[in-house]
């Protein structure tokens, strides 16, 4: 249950619309729900802002449908990471409403949509090294918008063509926060840092050739960066990313409404 769904359960009891008892029989979910092989948190979204997300991997088809169609009916936004095409199809046969992206590999389920937040609004940056790392830089950038953080994206901008990134300095000097997603060497989180007043997080990837170690070099170069402001996440976790970057983005934000500005 998020804020907004408690908020809507106590006008309801103050106006007399329910009685108490109904109220509580609603309520008694909270704070988790035990399904048998999974115990959902729907009290998270009242402590941190954001309701549970479903991690899909190695998780049973029946279990990913489970968990979401429980999740659905105590929150009005459900996402999911690192979904197959056949847990996608099975949920959309349940809720035709959910949709699907291959290339995150994100299931999302949204009876409502947040604000459109303009141009004047902070942004985060998501960089990708080369093309080979988009999945996981996309997984980064729709996770910033569902979360409701405005998303600039610029991908293959690595340092093999360093030009490339550097045509995008206007945008890169102009951010909140950059995510850095590169695999190989890992080498952009560094040059990026270097270039940038704003928080820089590095997500290694394990794209690259035996020695990169399906990530470790990347990882290994990034927690050691030369260049200060940098924080690293796991190997492959644009999520990870993109909840520190929407904390960042979102403390931003309440700053400017406070102060009139949004």
């Amino acid at each position: 249950m998020d804020i907004d769904k408690l908020r809507q359960l106590l006008t309801h009891v103050q106006d007399g619309q329910i009685d108490i008892e109904q109220a509580l029989t609603e309520l008694r979910s909270l704070p988790f729900d035990d399904l048998g092989y999974a115990q959902l948190d729907l009290h998270r979204a009242l402590r941190t802002g954001q309701p549970e997300v479903v991690f899909c991997q190695n998780k049973t088809i029946e279990q990913v449908v489970g968990i979401f169609e429980r999740l659905w009916q105590f929150h009005d936004r459900v996402m999911g990471t690192r979904a197959n095409p056949e847990m996608a199809a099975a949920l959309q046969e349940k809720l035709p409403e959910a949709r699907y992206d291959p290339v995150s590999r994100i299931l999302t389920l949204e009876r409502i949509s947040l604000r459109q937040l303009g141009e004047e609004a902070p942004y985060g940056v998501v960089l990708s090294a080369g093309t080979a790392d988009q999945s996981v830089a996309e997984e980064a950038a729709q996770t910033l918008e569902f979360l409701g953080s405005r998303v600039v994206r610029a991908y293959d901008v690595g340092v093999a063509g360093i030009h490339r990134l550097l045509d995008k300095r206007k945008l890169l000097f102009g951010a909140d926060v950059v995510i850095s997603v590169a695999g190989m060497e890992g080498a952009l989180t560094s040059v990026v840092a270097g270039l940038v007043a704003c928080p820089v997080i590095g997500v290694p990837t394990s794209v690259g050739y035996g020695a990169s170690f399906d990530g470790l070099a990347a990882l290994l170069s990034m927690l050691n960066a030369c260049s200060t402001g940098v924080v690293v996440v796991n190997i492959d976790n644009g999520f990870g990313a993109a909840q520190f970057a929407h904390l960042i983005l979102k403390r931003l934000c309440q700053e400017n409404e406070s102060h009139g500005k949004l």
